[in-house]
């Protein structure tokens, strides 16, 4: 018999995949009202844990109790009907519908003949979304013209029109802007008032500390404790989650740039529609640059277009102050450009492919003997990879789908590393990293540009840029708004910059 506090009982659950055991016996508690955090290193078994509450998976053994009821989910949508809904890091919107189809999807409203009642739909549809505070988004607008923060609020609406008691959210403030955070909060406290229950795993301390009563930490696919979290502190937290005390605060030395240097890669005027307007920046070899500013701002945009994902409207890309027409990526390649994609499943990875397919093949040519690739030097590439960056698996030969996303992130810097890349873009190198992976991405960063490796780094995490770079490129609607040294910046400024407001007195 369950407590009448206790919403959902979590007992003895294990799980595995091939050449690796996600969850071991985990056991803890989720009272009703209650905000419960859920921390860990990457390949802690966060992920494992939620997928099967949210019917992804099926566990090997345990059993799960939800709101007094002994229950094992065939499917997500029984364990939706069931009361249960999980916003996942990855959204999962069918970008050629619209906002409304997407909340509905399989449960799609219908008249009194059977037909799809679209304006009883846009009507609910206006409701919820006027719920979470959203007067931008209309109900029949495609999914594929909104931004990447509107279409976490129309997961998160979503959710809220199952019902649900329990609401699973994995890192939901990833691209969320701070007052979309701040609204998000809002909502996850109203829940909580209502009776609804909130799982919420987050790799960010300070959110965890605002938003949650409890959290339970988990370490290597183990349960470890639960905390009141009033109760306990960030290094505490970080200690229990790796095992060790945890001090670790990274930094680096300032690159110097000489007098007479020349810079490695020089943008003048470059244009892509109205994403990326007249930009011009320099970066020298060893240096580390970052490109920071709100969601939507072109960061993204203007390295894709560099890279040659996007065809430019006008402007000039030097190398070594010769000029270069790059229209593929395999032109870039060519020119020793290497980019991380800022989604690592939907840009990076093949997930069905191994991790050593994953690490070789962007260098492929230079791996072969004769016209056929040397198994011998591929497996040794991988394996030298996976060694030096501490890639966590149980060999080169394991599907990168069943590696943490530290481990998956690890795998993509791998392949750049092994074509020698003169000019390395990051976007968002530690989306969803936990501490332990952040500072070894740091470490490997770090090396890079001490070798001479031009960095272009682009993180919506201040922090992050001012432990790093060397300069600071602020974008704002498409244009670079301001430029700042690392002596200059602090999150202050940078803000004034990202939101066009800045005060030119304060950078005096």
């Amino acid at each position: 018999m369950l407590s009448n506090d206790i919403l959902l009982k979590i007992e003895g659950i294990s799980k595995s995949f091939p050449g690796v055991r996600a969850l071991d016996n985990v056991s803890f508690d989720v009272e009703k009202g209650e905000v419960h955090a859920i921390v860990g290193e990457n390949g802690a078994g966060k992920s494992t844990l939620m997928n099967i509450l949210s019917g992804v998976y099926i566990p090997d053994a345990g059993r799960l109790l939800f709101d007094g009821d002994e229950v094992r989910f065939r499917d997500p949508r029984h364990a939706q009907e069931t009361g249960i809904a999980m916003i996942h890091q990855e959204l999962s919107l069918a970008h050629h519908l619209s906002v409304m189809e997407n909340v509905y999807i399989g449960r799609l409203k219908k008249n009194k003949l059977g037909f799809i009642d679209h304006r009883g739909m846009f009507l609910r549809c206006k409701i919820e979304l006027e719920c979470l505070g959203i007067s931008d988004i209309e109900p029949d607008a495609l999914i594929k013209d909104l931004s990447v923060s509107q279409m976490q609020m129309v997961e998160i609406a979503k959710a809220l029109s199952l019902n649900a008691k329990l609401i699973i959210m994995d890192e939901p403030t990833s691209s969320l802007t701070n007052k979309e955070t701040e609204m998000l909060f809002a909502i996850i406290r109203s829940l909580k008032n209502k009776g609804v229950s909130v799982l919420y795993i987050s790799h960010r301390m300070e959110e965890i500390f605002e938003i949650s009563d409890k959290t339970t930490v988990l370490r290597d696919g183990t349960y470890i404790k639960t905390l009141y979290t009033k109760d306990t502190t960030p290094k505490e937290l970080v200690s229990l989650m790796v095992g060790r005390e945890f001090n670790r605060t990274f930094q680096r030395k300032n690159k110097e740039i000489k007098p007479d240097e020349i810079p490695i890669l020089e943008v003048k005027s470059l244009s892509f529609g109205k994403k990326v307007k007249d930009v011009s920046f320099k970066v020298y070899p060893g240096e580390i640059v970052a490109l920071t500013g709100l969601v939507g701002s072109g960061r993204s945009e203007l390295v894709q277009t560099i890279f040659g994902l996007n065809n430019k409207d006008k402007g000039t890309i030097l190398l070594n102050c010769e000029r270069v027409e790059i229209n593929s990526p395999t032109r870039a390649i060519e020119l020793g450009l290497g980019m991380v994609p800022e989604g690592r499943k939907t840009q990076g990875l093949f997930l069905r492919m191994k991790v050593r397919e994953n690490i070789t093949m962007a260098n492929l040519p230079r791996l072969c003997k004769m016209l056929f690739i040397s198994n011998t030097k591929e497996h040794d590439a991988a394996h030298s990879y996976t060694s030096s960056l501490r890639i966590k698996t149980s060999s080169t030969e394991q599907q990168v789908q069943y590696l943490s996303g530290g481990n998956q992130q690890k795998t993509i810097i791998a392949r750049w590393l092994l074509n020698n890349p003169r000019i390395l873009i990051l976007d968002e190198p530690t989306h969803g990293v936990d501490v332990g992976a952040k500072s070894e991405i740091y470490e490997i960063i770090n090396k890079l540009a001490e070798e001479g490796v031009a960095i272009i780094l682009i993180s919506s995490e201040l922090p992050e840029v001012l432990t790093l770079a060397d300069r600071i490129l602020v974008m704002h609607n498409g244009s670079i708004s301001g430029e700042l040294s690392r002596e200059e910046a602090n999150q202050e400024i940078i803000m004034q910059y990202a939101t066009n407001q800045i005060n030119k007195e304060m950078v005096k």
